[in-house]
């Protein structure tokens, strides 16, 4: 389940006896952790195996009574046996099925924490143990459409809330990210809640406190270019340039602005108007929206052929047989009016 679900279920449900923490994003494993250990009051008692622990370990720490508390608490990290692991010992077979056995019984006061920073193979019977008598956190990436959660609850815990151009202005950065680290964008907006006393946050306070991002001057490029402002596209990609950005990186970013940009034309050809580009675009509905009505300015073939000169220029850069003058060539052809 989502961390939400997951909240709601250790809030509501009685308190179980194992847990398995799993995905990509480690933000909400995190969190999670923190939240369960608070629950069950055993972070004195709380003994830590690493991946190389081995499950006989494992077993006989559950089954030794604690000195100098009544409960056992285990973490452990990077839980390969929730993976799929072909193995022809029968030996770990047999220890992998007694482990099995021990989680599905084990003594009150008694708690495991798995914690896996990967996808878990949900066929496998430690899984669905797991699964049956306890909870699973599933944490996967959070997607720029998916950012309203996380974003609404970082807000209320600072006590802050966005007016409409700081919401477009943090929509359109997290849209150009290459990755959405969450942990990162919680410290900067700890620091935007010491930046300003006033409770709603505008959108020059946001540009304040994010303007070492680097994706910050990257969506700049992306507004202009969907402007079809020239002047201001060529000035920002010079400045992207000064300041030490990778020349291909800058071309995939706009690469992809382009075929975004190609896409939502196609779709409103095809009756698919305002919000409802978001699902089909993987964007923030409002942020799709916006890139529809830009979308309508383009012509179609030359958007085509930008997206095939930008594809020429990746290599022409990475092999030191061209520069910034021809991203220059094609934004040009891209913004004429």
């Amino acid at each position: 389940m989502k961390y939400g679900a997951f909240c709601i279920a250790l809030s509501k449900q009685p308190l179980k006896q194992v847990y398995l923490l799993s995905g990509e994003e480690n933000y909400y494993i995190e969190k999670a952790k923190e939240r369960i250990l608070t629950l069950i009051d055993a972070k004195d008692s709380l003994t830590i195996f690493e991946n190389t622990a081995s499950l006989s370990d494992i077993m006989i720490t559950l089954n030794t009574p604690p000195l100098f508390s009544p409960k056992i608490a285990l973490l452990i990290k990077d839980a390969g046996i929730f993976k799929e692991v072909k193995t022809d010992s029968k030996t770990k077979d047999k220890e992998l099925e007694k482990f099995i056995e021990t989680i599905s019984n084990l003594p009150p006061e008694t708690f495991l924490i798995f914690i896996l920073n990967d996808k878990p193979d949900k066929r496998r019977k430690i899984y669905k143990a797991v699964e049956k008598a306890g909870l699973i956190l599933e944490s996967d990436p959070v997607r720029p459409w998916e950012i309203d959660e996380w974003l609404n609850d970082k807000l209320m815990s600072i006590d802050k809330t966005l007016d409409k151009d700081a919401h477009l202005f943090f929509m359109n950065l997290v849209g150009v990210m290459k990755e959405i680290k969450l942990a990162y964008l919680d410290k900067e907006f700890d620091k935007l809640a010491l930046f300003t006393d006033n409770k709603r946050i505008d959108k020059k306070t946001m540009e304040e406190v994010f303007s070492s991002v680097p994706e910050v001057s990257s969506f700049a490029l992306m507004d202009a270019v969907s402007e079809k402002d020239i002047k201001k596209a060529l000035l920002l990609l010079r400045k992207e340039t000064e300041s030490g950005a990778f020349l291909p990186l800058t071309i995939g970013l706009i690469a992809r602005h382009t075929r975004q940009l190609l896409q939502a034309k196609i779709l409103i050809k095809e009756g698919v108007m305002g919000k409802a580009l978001g699902a089909p675009l993987g964007l923030n509905p409002v942020i799709a929206e916006r890139l529809g009505r830009a979308a309508a300015n383009f012509n179609e073939k030359v958007l085509e052929d930008a997206i095939i000169l930008l594809s020429d220029a990746d290599y022409l850069t990475k092999t030191g047989q061209g520069g910034i003058e021809l991203i220059e060539e094609i934004l040009i052809r891209l913004c004429k009016k």
